[in-house]
């Protein structure tokens, strides 16, 4: 049993009680871009760093890699056709599941990396990475390299799947012809939202678009910073962005009034972020449309721009389920398939853009179709 200091350094050290002091520390409210910084990358009781199981179905949602094998197999089909044998990079692996996909199937067409880096920030997460791999391919785990920083030079292929949505985010309301930041308050035990006195200013905020009051929205001012950073370490290759999002007109639609902020526990959604803090997930949909302008801005070609489904579909999914003689295997991919491509599942919310440095090579991942336009 806990003793009676124990219980009080436990209860002064919990996550809401650390976030209530920044707050009280600020003698302002704080930005819910700290408020989600800490919810859920605090060292020690942040959601991310937890011992708890988050992916998966046993976690608290599920990712394309852990629906299915082909999700990852038909990835390594494209990261064949422009790696020639340089290396990889993935960012937050999560269980290590898509790295294990990758690797097994550019084994398989004899197109290994040189090297597969990960970028993880969670000790825990980097030996759920090391077990999967080991389990599913020992005979490749020492060409696997955990790192917690970007590589100071890098050539090759890059994956981000399901990063950017994790990244902090400011939140902000339209009021009297002004957007304004919504910050976090404590008051009488209970955080809720506070709004901040001077207007928010942001480039990310299309200026011909007519909003009504009240209307509420996220702005992913890291995403620049870190498209960024991809460019300056990337001498030469190909980044691979794999989010649910959508084009700039989708995010900012007038029935879109609430924004996209979404908390996840348990395989069930809901909308307040101030509930079992540091015990779910908060994420919020991609612009890919800003996301795109900060690219180019930086230097990188956007050679590619597409829903989850026409990119496998691009890459050849099906051909997977026509090869399957076993019956029983056939049913069990069909219905795989089904759930990383049909609209009302995976396909149509998860988009994939590719990020090009000095590559020409025309990606097959999107020869059916490339939204690029709609940008």
């Amino acid at each position: 049993m806990l003793g009676a200091l124990s219980i009080k350094y436990f209860l002064l050290m919990s996550l809401d009680n650390i976030i209530s002091k920044s707050i009280k520390d600020n003698n302002n409210p704080i930005g819910f871009d700290v408020f989600m910084n800490l919810a859920l990358y605090h060292p020690e009781f942040g959601y991310y760093r937890s011992n708890k199981t988050i992916f998966g179905h046993k976690g608290d949602f599920i990712t394309s890699p852990e629906v299915s094998d082909l999700f990852g197999f038909s990835l390594a089909k494209q990261c064949k056709q422009v790696l020639q044998g340089r290396d990889m990079l993935e960012f937050g692996a999560g269980t290590g599941i898509l790295a294990a996909q990758i690797l097994f199937e550019l084994g398989r067409l004899k197109s290994l990396p040189k090297r597969y880096f990960i970028i993880e920030l969670s000790a825990q997460l980097r030996q759920t990475q090391k077990k999967t791999i080991k389990k599913i391919l020992p005979e490749l785990l020492d060409r696997v390299e955990w790192l917690t920083e970007l590589p100071k030079r890098f050539k090759g292929v890059v994956i981000a799947n399901e990063v950017l949505d994790a990244f902090p985010v400011k939140r902000i309301s339209f009021i009297k012809d002004n957007f304004y930041e919504l910050g976090v308050g404590f008051k009488e035990g209970k955080f809720d939202w506070e709004r901040f006195n001077e207007p928010f200013m942001d480039s990310g905020i299309p200026s011909s678009m007519n909003f009504n009051q009240g209307y509420t929205t996220e702005i992913n001012l890291q995403a620049n910073a870190w498209v960024k950073s991809l460019y300056d370490f990337l001498d030469d290759g190909v980044v691979f962005l794999i989010d649910y999002g959508m084009t700039e007109s989708e995010y900012f639609h007038p029935q879109r009034s609430q924004g996209t902020l979404k908390c996840f526990s348990n395989h069930k959604s809901n909308d307040d972020p101030f509930i079992n803090i540091g015990k779910q997930d908060i994420t919020a949909s991609i612009n890919f449309s800003h996301v795109a302008q900060s690219a180019e801005g930086c230097g990188f070609e956007v050679s590619g721009y597409t829903t989850q489904s026409m990119f496998l579909i691009s890459l050849g999914i099906e051909k997977y389920l026509k090869n399957e003689e076993n019956e029983e295997k056939r049913v069990k991919i069909a219905q795989e398939i089904k759930q990383l491509v049909l609209p009302g599942t995976m396909g149509e919310v998860f988009k994939v853009m590719a990020l090009s440095k000095k590559q020409s090579v025309k990606l097959d991942g999107f020869k059916e179709l490339d939204l690029k336009n709609r940008l």
